[in-house]
């Protein structure tokens, strides 16, 4: 990935640490990569794995319009619901800004 493209992305503050860092050459390549990887990804399946359910009644019209936005982005409809209360939960988006 270009600088160019890295430097459009809006970063949160953690984020842009770690591109600083990376910029000044203070990150170094770890011995036992293999290890490290394959826990970074167990971590990873743990964090965002799915393991509670929920019902939640809507209008038609919420739905629909859910529907088209998520047949518009290629995802079930249950992940885009999914993805967007995660990221609220997170606190990467706040009511105000929801569409």
């Amino acid at each position: 990935m270009s600088k160019d493209i890295i430097k459009e992305q809006k970063l949160d503050e953690e984020e842009q640490e770690l591109l600083e860092a990376f910029e000044r050459g203070e990150l170094k390549s770890v011995d036992n990569l293999v290890e490290e990887l394959a826990f970074a990804k167990e971590a990873a399946a743990n964090y965002f794995r799915k393991d509670a359910r929920i019902n939640i009644r809507l209008s038609r019209s919420d739905l629909n319009r859910i529907k088209q936005k998520a047949a518009y982005e290629g995802l079930p409809y249950q992940t885009l619901i999914a993805s967007l209360l995660h990221k609220y939960a997170a606190g990467h988006l706040q009511a105000s800004h929801i569409d």
